[in-house]
Parts: structure tokens; C-alpha cells; sequence
């Protein structure tokens, strides 16, 4: 039997028992097991099994009461992972995991999949002891940045692990989670990793990033989190890393440059976005391990330079002390450090930096989250991920997600929310989670769309004013100029008509921006990135009503 399957036979095997951990059911339905009377009577059966097992309960959903295969309906086995976890919660308990299976019709054979099965579905629910986590750390969102083969991957790698680099870039490999991203050793899309620190015990790592339940774990245990969103460095991937450090909530921006080469041109525009985007940004110089100290400081110096010329104030950590740092670092003062994944020099002091630095996005407001990333879990169902820009979201809310391709909104409920592979009941502002939704389909769901309180009176626009600053183009910026407008976690290419007809580089000035394919939910103060070609700048929305 394959591994993948193994769960669930063992569940089989084991079966029903007076006084054991295991329990078949068929399905579960509101109208049935939630009624008065009944819902206390499963409560109570779930809260013997889980004590049973020691604090951990295993339901097999879609057999029968003998453990024979029956299967259900996608829809009913939802609402049978629904109404098992409100009895988990009623027994002092929680959903931890979940695993299923597409039966075919004989119903004799099973077969791991992402599809459903013609027969249905069965599944496995991990159920432990203790209610889902409410989550009341601080959460602080860091962002990378920096050239391909720079050492972003690795030196966040180390810091979420512990482990020191082999050399190789050993340690990036906990981030990457493509195959061909691994065999290659580039980075294609955006990574997330985790970790945080306990108040008394200092940082709380991952032994294994691989494991779910290691970073469910580091989300359980510390009292302040560190999220990482790992960009890409390879100039192809530009628009990605635009993505990630303008479309994720963040509070800072980690910067690496090689010991080993310099700044590039990657890194100048890396660190462009970065600072036209107001983001207070730490420069951490990698690989220092594979010079000598004299090259190390020259690239120090070089990179200190880079800094003034776009009027920023370098500060040297080694020279000035990491309290120092920590107190004047914003989005004038960049304070600059050198770091080795391999030797894990300078690591301690990024630690402190992370365990003490202030969080600098606000959490005030109505929820808002625009969607970065949608995916399908069988069972589950449609799950939004993204960064919460403002206030926060519980199960069992209701919300509005769109504009659809119309510029209307659909009434969704949150059904639960992960972050980092733990259910919380709660997340706020600049939490990374995936909420899974009822009331719509995956493929519905498009990155750039919002979500919003179930009473909002959104008013999604195709067309905004806006005042932008031209960083490079070879000539001029005209009427009809068509660039990508990265906003928040929209990418989409945008029809300029500058106010006077035209801008140049360096020039700042008034347009009009209209949305080429779709309408998207605009605030007005919200800034954007907008590329084509070589050609770059940065702009801020001022009017999303023009000419009203």
C-alpha cells in the first residue's frame, strides 16, 4: 500500500472500538446531527474518543458503521467536515487535519487524489484535544528582495531553521516549493516561511518547513511572529517580485547583496520598489563567508553609496549597535549589515532586529483583504489566500467577494481560516492566511479581487486619477502609454493619458488611469508600481471618481 493511503487503512484496520480513538461515520448533516439533543449526544461520544486516544481522535467520514467504502458528494462531505467541526468545538476540541481520497464506483479500490472520485469521497479528520488557536501575537510581514543568487532564500532559509547553509544554498530549499524550482535553484514565484519568538525563550524555529504541523507548531508556540514573503530575484520574474512587495501588506523590506559581486542592476531596481513604495528597508550584505573582510567592506561602502544617491541615510549596524538600528530605521534610514548563512555571522543580530523591531501597518478599519493566490481543497472547497490589509475575520462570517468581471460582488461565508497550516478562529491585520469560502467555485475566485464585510457598498471603478513620478523611459510617456499597474495584488495593464499629453523621465504629473480589461476596488491614497519594458514608476491614486 502507498504511503498516501496508508492513513486511512490504518483508520480501517483499527476500526470501531469500544473504548478507542476511532469512529466511522457516513456523513453528518446540520438538519440531523445539529439538532437539540442530538449535537450534545456527539459532542459527548467525540470527547470520549478524543480522550480515548489521548488527546487525539480519528473520524473516517464516507463509510459505513462496518468500515465498508460508501463515498459521498463533495457538497456533503463539506458539510460533514462543517458540522464535525462544530461538534469538535462544542467537545473542547479542533479540527487538525484532514485527508481524502476519490473512491471509484465499485467501491472497492482507492485512490489518492486532488479530483474526486466517480464514487465520491472518504476522508480521515485528525481531531485533537483543545479549541482552535486564537491567535494574539504580534505579527510582523517582512518582505526579500535582491538578485538572483544573492542569498535571499538561503539566508531566510537559516533564520527560520537554524541550521547554517552548507555552502550550496542547502537551506533555500525549505522555501522552494516547485520541483523544477529546486532542480534549477531558482526561484519562480513567491515563498512563505515562518517563525517567531517566545517571550521568555527567545526564537521559536522550524526543525522541518516541510511539516505542516512544524509551522503550525512555531504559530502555537511564540508570543511574536516573523512571516517572510521571499520574492523572486531572476530579472524574467520581475513582475512576480513587484507582486510580492507591493500586493502583501508589509512592514519591512530585507534587501541582500553578495558579498561576492555588489549591487546590480537588479538590486537598484529592487531597492527602487522598495523605497518608492515607503517601505522601511534593512540591507543585509550575504556571503560574507566567501571573501575576504576587505571585499566585504568595500561592497559595504558601495552599497552605503547606492543609499545616498537616492537620498537615503545608510546606517552601519556593526558601527552604530543593532538598538540604534532598531530605533531610527524607517523609510529614510536603511541600516546595513553583514550576514553569512554558512558561518550564520550577523543571523543574532537579524534575530534581535525581527524579536524587537515595531509593526509599522495599521490594523484599524473594516476587513479588507485582497486575494493573492486561490486554490481548491477536496472536502473544503474554494480557499483565498492573501495578506489581511485592515481589521479582522472570524469563521462564520459572512463577506463580499468581487468586483467579478461585471463589477458586481457575491455573498460568500468563511467556512475557516489557516495561517501557516494552523486553523485560528480570528486573524487581523497583516496576517498571511487562506480562508476557506462557501457560496463560490475556484476558478471564480482571480487574484485582485477583495474581501469585504458582508454590509459594504463597494464601488469597483475601471477608470481613476492618479499622480505618478516617471522613473526611466527611453523617451517619453504619451497618451495611450500602456503599462502594467501593479496595485495591491492587482497586475493590469492600464491606458495613461497624462495631463499636458505626455511626461518624461523624472517628471512628475497628473493621469488618468483606465483599466484595459476589468474594474478592481480602489481607495484613493493607495500607491502603484507601473512597468513596460524597461520603462518604470511609481504613482499614487488621488481620485477614483474623476470628472464626478
Amino acid at each position: 500500500m502507498s504511503a498516501d493511503r496508508a492513513a486511512l487503512q490504518r483508520a480501517l484496520d483499527r476500526g470501531e472500538q469500544e473504548g478507542g480513538s476511532v469512529e466511522f461515520k457516513e456523513r453528518l448533516t446540520r438538519e440531523i446531527h445539529l439538532a437539540h439533543g442530538r449535537m450534545e449526544s456527539l459532542a459527548a461520544q467525540l470527547r470520549h474518543r478524543v480522550l480515548s486516544g489521548d488527546g487525539v481522535a480519528t473520524y473516517v467520514v464516507g463509510v459505513t458503521d462496518d468500515g465498508g467504502l460508501a463515498g459521498i458528494d463533495p457538497d456533503a462531505f463539506s458539510e460533514s467536515m462543517d458540522v464535525l467541526s462544530l461538534l469538535a468545538e462544542e467537545a473542547g476540541a479542533h479540527i487538525e487535519d484532514v485527508q481524502t481520497w476519490g473512491i471509484d464506483e465499485s467501491e472497492t479500490s482507492i485512490r489518492a487524489s486532488t479530483r474526486n472520485g466517480s464514487g465520491g469521497l472518504v476522508g480521515v479528520a485528525t481531531i485533537r484535544e483543545g479549541a482552535v488557536l486564537d491567535i494574539d501575537s504580534e505579527h510582523i510581514v517582512v518582505g526579500t528582495a535582491g538578485h538572483v543568487d544573492h542569498g535571499k532564500s538561503t539566508l531566510v532559509g537559516s533564520l527560520v531553521t537554524g541550521q547554517a547553509d552548507d555552502g550550496e544554498g542547502g537551506t533555500r530549499g525549505y522555501l522552494d516549493v516547485q520541483p523544477h524550482e529546486v532542480q534549477r535553484g531558482l526561484s519562480a514565484d513567491l515563498s512563505y516561511a515562518v517563525y517567531g519568538f517566545d517571550d521568555d525563550d527567545g526564537p521559536v524555529r522550524m526543525d522541518n518547513p516541510h511539516r505542516k504541523s512544524d509551522r503550525a507548531r512555531v504559530v502555537e508556540e511564540s508570543d511574536r511572529l516573523v512571516s517572510f514573503v521571499d520574492t523572486v530575484g531572476h530579472e524574467p520574474w520581475l513582475r512576480t517580485t513587484i507582486r510580492g512587495l507591493v500586493g502583501q501588506k508589509l512592514d519591512y523590506g530585507l534587501l541582500t547583496v553578495a558579498a561576492d559581486d555588489g549591487p546590480t542592476k537588479t538590486t537598484r531596481e529592487h531597492l527602487g520598489i522598495l523605497l518608492a513604495t515607503e517601505l522601511p528597508t534593512i540591507v543585509a550584505i550575504t556571503k560574507t563567508d566567501a571573501v575576504s573582510e576587505e571585499r566585504a567592506t568595500e561592497v559595504e561602502r558601495e552599497v552605503e553609496q547606492l543609499l545616498r544617491e537616492v537620498g537615503k541615510v545608510p546606517l552601519r549596524v556593526e558601527r552604530h549597535g543593532v538598538d540604534v538600528a532598531i530605533e531610527e530605521v524607517d523609510e529614510n534610514v536603511v541600516p546595513i549589515l553583514l550576514t553569512s548563512a554558512v558561518t550564520m555571522d550577523g543571523l543574532d543580530t537579524l534575530d534581535t532586529m525581527f524579536e524587537r523591531l515595531p509593526k509599522t501597518t495599521a490594523d484599524s478599519g473594516e476587513f479588507t483583504m485582497y486575494i493573492d493566490r486561490s486554490y481548491s481543497v477536496t472536502g473544503v472547497g474554494a480557499v483565498a489566500s492573501g495578506t489581511i490589509n485592515s481589521g479582522s475575520v472570524e469563521a462564520g462570517d459572512e463577506l463580499l467577494l468581487g468586483p467579478m468581471s461585471d463589477g458586481q460582488f457575491r455573498t460568500v461565508e468563511v467556512r475557516s481560516i489557516e495561517m501557516h497550516y494552523h486553523r485560528v478562529d480570528e486573524a487581523k491585520a497583516g496576517r498571511i492566511v487562506g480562508i476557506a469560502l462557501k457560496g463560490v467555485r475556484e476558478p471564480e475566485i482571480e487574484r485582485g479581487m477583495v474581501l469585504l464585510p458582508a454590509d459594504s457598498d463597494p464601488e469597483p471603478v475601471r477608470e481613476f486619477e492618479a499622480e505618478v513620478m516617471v522613473l526611466n523611459h527611453p523617451t517619453r510617456i504619451g497618451t495611450g502609454y500602456e503599462p502594467v499597474v501593479h496595485l495591491e495584488t492587482i497586475s493590469e495593464t492600464a491606458v495613461f493619458e497624462p495631463e499636458g499629453g505626455h511626461l518624461l523621465p523624472g517628471d512628475k504629473g497628473t493621469t488618468r488611469v483606465r483599466f484595459k480589461f476589468r474594474p478592481y476596488l480602489l481607495e484613493e491614497g493607495q500607491r502603484f508600481v507601473f512597468r513596460e519594458g524597461q520603462s518604470k514608476g511609481v504613482g499614487t491614486v488621488t481620485d477614483v471618481n474623476p470628472g464626478k
